[in-house]
């Protein structure tokens, strides 16, 4: 790769990983914040807020990982560094 091409992967990278980074501080903390407030809105007969606490933020874990690994596979693809070329 030249130094243009490699500046562009690692941007492509590094603005990916800050907004997983975004991400999982939203899911991980900035949710249970509002906790309270949440509770007024109900899934299930669940309070969003015990729903976000217990099981939400977890399922929003896993599905980020998955759309993670999809979405950096592609940056590695069209750079031409995939692992299985």
């Amino acid at each position: 790769m030249s130094d243009q091409q490699d500046k562009a992967y690692w941007a492509k990278t590094s603005n990916l990983m800050y907004l997983m980074m975004g991400l999982w501080i939203f899911f991980g903390y900035a949710i249970h914040f509002f906790v309270t407030p949440l509770n007024s809105i109900k899934i299930a007969g669940f309070p969003l807020g015990f729903y976000m606490a217990a099981q939400g933020s977890l399922i929003a874990f896993v599905v980020m990982l998955f759309w993670f690994a999809k979405a950096q596979d592609k940056i590695d693809r069209d750079s031409g560094v995939a692992e299985d070329e």
